[in-house]
């Protein structure tokens, strides 16, 4: 990987702060810096956050819905064994 040079200017306290995060974890401080910028780039938009909602909000109205249809789904197929089972029954096919 071929890298650049990046010059990042900060108060004393920060860097100090940044050396001791650093070292604490056995890492470069540039490292801490690359990690940091990767996650912070990662976040989501304001605009992504919203349709975000926008499906979750859509997820949680269906799931009511989806429940109650498996649920009549299960209640249908329990009635269709017990028919089967009693005309198979009828017919001498099962004891």
């Amino acid at each position: 990987m071929q890298t650049e040079r990046v010059t990042y200017l900060t108060n004393a306290e920060q860097k100090a702060a940044l050396e001791a995060f650093a070292k604490a974890r056995g890492v470069s401080v540039g490292n801490v810096l690359r990690e940091a910028a990767a996650q912070y780039m990662e976040q989501p938009t304001s605009e992504e956050e919203a349709e975000l909602a926008a499906i979750i909000a859509e997820v949680a109205k269906a799931v009511p819905e989806m429940q109650a249809s498996l649920r009549r789904s299960a209640k249908m197929l329990e009635q269709s064994r017990v028919e089967l089972d009693r005309k198979l029954r009828d017919a001498g096919i099962r004891k």
